[in-house]
């Protein structure tokens, strides 16, 4: 039995090019500002996410990523990337009970986003789910 060998060079992955696609003037930013965490996710008319970001991913650890100062350099960093690729108007829906809610929204007006309208789309139980019992710290 004669051995074969199999010559086959590794192919390199193909490198596929990189999106530099324009992003519509007009968009959609979701802020969803937890007890633990804001993310900030900005995505076309279609749903179609164009940029994002987060406060853990700037550095913020533990209660800190939960603040309002977190929430807008979060906020901030988001809608420069998206700004960076064309955008000039977007619609705010928050979502969460957390702190940085009102800053995020500021944020974004001044890195140069028309902020056109704000909702609110916090889902809010209607006698659904027993909540958790209460916590005793």
């Amino acid at each position: 039995m004669a051995e074969e060998k199999v010559t086959t060079a590794a192919k390199a992955p193909a490198k596929g090019k990189k999106k530099n696609a324009k992003a519509p003037v007009f968009g959609v930013v979701h802020i969803y500002c937890s007890f633990n965490n804001t993310i900030v996710t900005v995505s076309d008319d279609k749903g179609n996410t164009v940029a994002w970001s987060t406060a853990g991913s700037h550095g913020f650890k533990g209660t800190k990523k939960s603040t309002p100062f977190a929430a807008q350099i979060t906020s901030n960093a988001a809608a420069e990337k998206a700004v960076n690729m064309g955008m000039r108007e977007v619609a705010v829906k928050v979502c969460g009970p957390g702190q940085g809610r009102e800053t995020a929204v500021r944020a974004l007006a001044q890195a140069g986003l028309v902020v056109s309208s704000i909702k609110d789309v916090t889902p809010i139980p209607h006698n659904g789910c027993r909540p958790p019992k209460a916590r005793r710290v």
